[in-house]
């Protein structure tokens, strides 16, 4: 797909949510700066690189706008390709230097630091080993300090982990999504929002982060 074509795709529709839902945020996921510059004139509010930053003028785009950024890992993929025997001596230490790496690019071109994420992107450049890695070691993430945003809904770590088709995925991303939010995860991109929400209010609450909705027994 090539760039006229992208913008045909997304942009018209980030123009109509915007219209309907002036107060959303509007997340726009593109690599390519021609489309990152079309969907914030649309009224995008955030940018979400899934590869890796292989448009340098992408951040500048996302400065020049005042919106927020998305710095995810996907080693050393090209846009739109899969992974096949990917390597890396220490997975989480690749995905933490590129992705501070491309921090330390956005700010440098003038993004606002405070509207920076980085995301280990699950699948991307990553076989399923890996992607079990980084979940269970997602805590050297959010030890930067910088926000981390985890996508997990139905993805194929989670199939092939529980040998389960997309349809059958759901627990399984809710227990890498309770996994990834002890560990501190800030944003999650989800398929199954409701689902998603309790878990996450779960693992607040047993973290003591915040109280029950409701709490009555052995009181009354």
């Amino acid at each position: 797909m090539d760039v006229a074509e992208e913008i045909r795709r997304s942009v018209p529709f980030v123009a109509a949510v915007r219209a309907a839902y002036p107060d959303l945020v509007i997340s726009v996921d593109t690599w390519r700066h021609e489309v990152a510059r079309e969907a914030c004139l649309a009224g995008a509010d955030l940018l979400n690189d899934t590869w890796g930053g292989p448009d340098p003028l992408l951040s500048g785009v996302a400065a020049e706008f005042g919106v927020g950024l998305v710095c995810a890992h996907a080693g050393n993929l090209a846009p739109r390709t899969r992974p096949f025997r990917v390597a890396y001596p220490d997975v989480l230490a690749d995905v933490l230097g590129r992705t501070l790496a491309l921090a330390s690019r956005a700010v440098a071109d003038g993004v606002d630091p405070a509207r920076i994420l980085i995301d280990a992107a699950h699948d991307f450049g990553k076989n399923t080993w890996q992607s079990l890695e980084i979940t269970r070691r997602l805590g050297e993430m959010t030890a930067t300090g910088w926000p981390v945003l985890v996508s997990l809904s139905n993805k194929d770590f989670v199939g092939e982990t529980l040998d389960a088709p997309p349809a059958g995925r759901l627990t399984g991303t809710l227990a890498a999504t309770a996994i990834c939010a002890w560990h501190g995860a800030r944003v999650f991109r989800a398929h199954q929002v409701l689902q998603t929400r309790e878990v996450l209010q779960m693992v607040s609450a047993i973290a003591g982060e915040q109280p029950p909705a409701r709490a009555v027994r052995g009181l009354a």
